[in-house]
């Protein structure tokens, strides 16, 4: 299974395009809050509500089985950001997953916390860690394989 996850668009909906573009063979797109348009707009999209997106109608969070992995999607807006995570590691096991695909810090990072995965994709839009915007790739099989790309996207 092949998962496309972005977050932090902020409206700039031609780099979606062209991601969805380049991968036409993704099975599912998903992305973490932030993208700043009608939910409308990408039908077939998995997207949880970012702290910007005042005018859809996204859910908050989102719970998605994928392979042997269940995974919690959100935007982590409402972590407490001193240790976002570790708070996001208990969130998950409380809501009885095992991995967590988030966004908001505009940072992208794949960890392990408290036996938790932890994926945030980056941003789309102004990297805070130096980095250019990325997304990432995901292959699930009896693992998940996560491959960030960074911009210029090739």
């Amino acid at each position: 299974m092949k998962i496309i996850l972005m977050s932090d668009s902020h409206g700039r909906n031609h780099l979606i395009d062209e991601i969805m573009e380049k991968h036409k063979d993704a099975d599912a797109f998903l992305h973490c809050g932030d993208i700043e348009c009608d939910e409308y707009v990408y039908p077939n999209m998995r997207i949880v509500r970012g702290n910007n997106d005042y005018y859809a109608d996204f859910p908050e969070k989102m719970k998605l089985k994928m392979g042997p992995f269940r995974v919690l999607m959100l935007h982590s807006h409402l972590c407490y950001a001193r240790d976002r995570l570790t708070y996001l590691s208990k969130m998950a096991k409380e809501e009885g997953c095992d991995t967590v695909f988030f966004g908001h810090t505009h940072v992208a990072c794949d960890k392990v916390v408290n036996g938790i995965r932890l994926i945030n994709p980056g941003s789309l839009y102004y990297s805070r860690d130096g980095r250019p915007i990325s997304y990432c790739i995901i292959i699930v099989d009896n693992d998940m394989h996560v491959e960030f790309k960074f911009a210029p996207f090739e």
